[in-house]
């Protein structure tokens, strides 16, 4: 027997999943996935510590996994654009308080908040060639 619990009507205002936040901003195919490899100066070494948090389920930078879609340093604040590989990612709050941390840690950055991104989705395309070597060693096997 079907339950209409939890289920959005047609009428409703509700969203496919009611713990996501989808107030986000859009990026353009073409500028995902971020790799910063052109920054300089404290970007540069927000950079080097998004770099070091890794996938939970995983051995891979979320930079190297193609989820930081990039990232907006001004006056000792960075806001960083990222997605997750789907919106019902288990591990999302560990994900978000672990990239803030990272950010955070960064000498000249006072406050980091994470804007979840859901525009370009999210694709195996996006994982970085060092990612995809990671994967590869992880053992996980795919076209590319």
């Amino acid at each position: 027997m079907s339950s209409d619990y939890d289920r959005p009507r047609a009428d409703s205002d509700a969203t496919a999943c009611s713990y996501t936040d989808y107030e986000t901003k859009d990026h353009a195919a073409d500028d995902v996935p971020a790799t910063g490899e052109d920054a300089e100066g404290i970007e540069r070494d927000v950079w080097a510590a998004l770099y070091q948090v890794e996938d939970p389920e995983m051995p891979v930078s979320i930079v190297d996994l193609g989820l930081i879609y990039g990232l907006d340093v001004s006056d000792g604040d960075v806001t960083v654009d990222m997605t997750l590989t789907y919106s019902g990612c288990p591990a999302r709050e560990i994900i978000l308080d672990e990239v803030e941390e990272a950010a955070e840690s960064v000498d000249g950055i006072e406050t980091a908040s994470v804007r979840l991104v859901w525009a370009p989705d999210w694709s195996i395309d996006l994982v970085t060639e060092q990612g995809k070597e990671a994967l590869r060693d992880f053992g996980m096997s795919f076209d590319g």
